[in-house]
């Protein structure tokens, strides 16, 4: 797995929800559902592509607010693998 430059994330933003931000090394997406069960419903979901992937998430939840970052810790970047996990992560919403 290498870095993206900074071209490629511009290229991989682009088949993103746009309601993903880029930020230094990271890509990140606040949702906010009805309630908590909802929330947590997701969350559930977004754990069971995690696992499928061997790539998790850095998340936040506050009731009905879950705010999702990625990147790969390992090497402090943003590679491939954050982007076919953001596009997994709108498929379910």
């Amino acid at each position: 797995m290498k870095c993206l430059n900074a071209d490629e994330v511009i290229k991989h933003m682009t088949v993103l929800d746009p309601s993903w931000e880029l930020h230094v090394n990271a890509i990140q997406r606040k949702f906010v559902f009805k309630d908590f069960k909802n929330a947590f419903s997701f969350m559930s979901a977004v754990a069971a592509i995690a696992e499928k992937l061997n790539h998790h998430p850095d998340w936040t939840n506050n009731y009905n607010t879950v705010i999702i970052k990625l990147n790969t810790n390992d090497l402090g970047c943003l590679t491939e693998l954050d982007f076919i996990f953001a596009r997994e992560i709108d498929i379910l919403n």
